[in-house]
């Protein structure tokens, strides 16, 4: 996909452009990172096509709900996959073991801090579900460190909105 077709679709679909392909991102499947997403939209805002907080509200809303998707895939079904994974790489077990300790003595600060961490932020979800982290707690952490996020990378786009626009163009 190029950003090209990125555009079309912000043009032909709008906000539910921007919300699907954020949503998508956050559950970690193959597309745009979010460094070209949401300064994207940022653009958009800065150009009239949608409202800032509007393109900001919608990524955090996408993103959470990418989220949770994954929490839920790690509450309900993780510790399986976990244990034929580990069945086939046991060399594993130790990194992995030393990230779901930090998890379980960091809490919902690890749940946020690791939202600030490219692939980190997406992936930290599933090791939640699995230790079954309270949902509330985990919400809040992770809705707080996606707005961060977001904001970052949405707020760039919309302050350099200019630059970025003619060059796309």
């Amino acid at each position: 996909m190029s950003l090209d077709v990125l555009m079309q679709y912000f043009t032909q679909y709008g906000a539910v452009a921007i919300f699907v392909i954020v949503l998508l991102e956050y559950m970690n499947l193959p597309g745009f990172p979010a460094g070209v997403i949401m300064p994207l939209a940022g653009v958009w805002a800065a150009h009239g096509k949608i409202h800032f907080i509007i393109a900001l509200l919608i990524t955090i809303a996408a993103g959470v709900i990418g989220s949770w998707i994954l929490y839920l895939l790690g509450y309900k079904g993780g510790e399986i996959f976990l244990n034929r994974y580990l069945k086939k790489f046991p060399k594993q077990r130790e990194a992995i073991e030393k990230n779901f300790d930090m998890l379980r003595k960091k809490g919902p600060v690890g749940v946020f801090v690791s939202k600030l961490i490219p692939m980190v932020r997406t992936l930290i979800s599933i090791p939640a579900g699995v230790l079954k982290m309270n949902f509330w707690q985990y919400t809040v952490s992770s809705a707080l460190g996606v707005a961060v996020w977001n904001l970052i990378f949405v707020g760039a786009g919309y302050i350099l909105g200019d630059a970025v626009f003619q060059y796309l163009m």
